[in-house]
């Protein structure tokens, strides 16, 4: 089954890549506004060749993976002190359901307002925007503990740390991983817009150089980069997910089929 998947798949990136390189010749589209898929590949090789190119993606990978961790140890940490404080919950319900829909673009005047074009702004956006993502998930995956087992666990006389180890945290688990799985695409998201529109060291910044020097071949190439980035942190994300959740019932179903 995954076997046809992948062959699907890459019969599916063939034709886009086909019809990419046929439209421009046949005249469809400008090849100004959108060059073949040669020379997008073209463009590709020589940023490869390039040492800021891997300089911009470090710049970018860093913001990502920084961004990233502190959003979901607070996000964590967050969810499963809310969930397990009754009045905590209710006093913080209202304040997450105001902060939680507010665009994280919209911080982008803030960011540069506190710190201009650092690292820091990037971190700002990233965190904030992917901090939500776990927290949700980790208060849904706590209200979820069956309170029969808590209470039995209660009764063989378990303490908070091993009822939070061997009730709460497995029946959290799988809710967790899926908040980390979504903030990971969502910090890669932020990090870039980030870099795009503030100027920030990274592969937004190099996008916009490209587009305001016309260098549209390498302003593509460096999209497909960030593609193939997105791509790559979403197949690693499922790859962790699955094994951490290999005693699951859904990743056991899913590895049966």
């Amino acid at each position: 089954m995954r076997g046809t998947n992948a062959v699907l798949g890459a019969a599916g990136l063939a034709v886009f890549l086909a019809l990419g390189e046929a439209a421009p010749r046949l005249g469809l589209v400008k090849d100004e506004y959108f060059p073949p898929t040669s020379r997008i590949a073209d463009a590709l090789a020589t940023e490869l060749a390039d040492d800021a190119f891997w300089t911009a993606l470090g710049d970018t990978l860093t913001g990502w993976a920084l961004g990233l961790a502190i959003a979901v140890t607070a996000g964590i940490l967050a969810g499963v002190l809310i969930s397990v404080t009754p009045y905590l919950r209710e006093a913080t319900a209202s304040t997450i359901e105001f902060l939680r829909p507010i665009p994280s673009v919209a911080l982008i005047p803030l960011a540069v307002l506190l710190y201009g074009t650092e690292l820091r702004s990037v971190l700002l956006l990233v965190v904030y925007a992917s901090f939500w993502q776990v927290l949700i998930q980790v208060m849904y995956g706590v209200q979820d503990v069956d309170p029969v087992a808590e209470e039995t666990a209660r009764s063989y006389g378990l303490g908070t740390w091993a009822r939070t180890r061997h009730v709460l945290w497995p029946t959290a688990l799988p809710y967790v991983m899926t908040g980390v799985r979504l903030a990971a695409t969502v910090a890669l998201i932020l990090a870039v817009t980030a870099e795009l529109v503030i100027g920030a060291p990274g592969l937004g910044a190099r996008i916009a150089v490209a587009q305001t020097s016309q260098a549209v071949p390498e302003m593509y190439a460096l999209v497909v980069v960030t593609g193939l980035l997105g791509l790559l942190i979403n197949v690693g994300a499922r790859t962790v997910e699955r094994r951490a959740l290999a005693w699951h019932q859904s990743v056991r179903g899913e590895v049966a089929v």
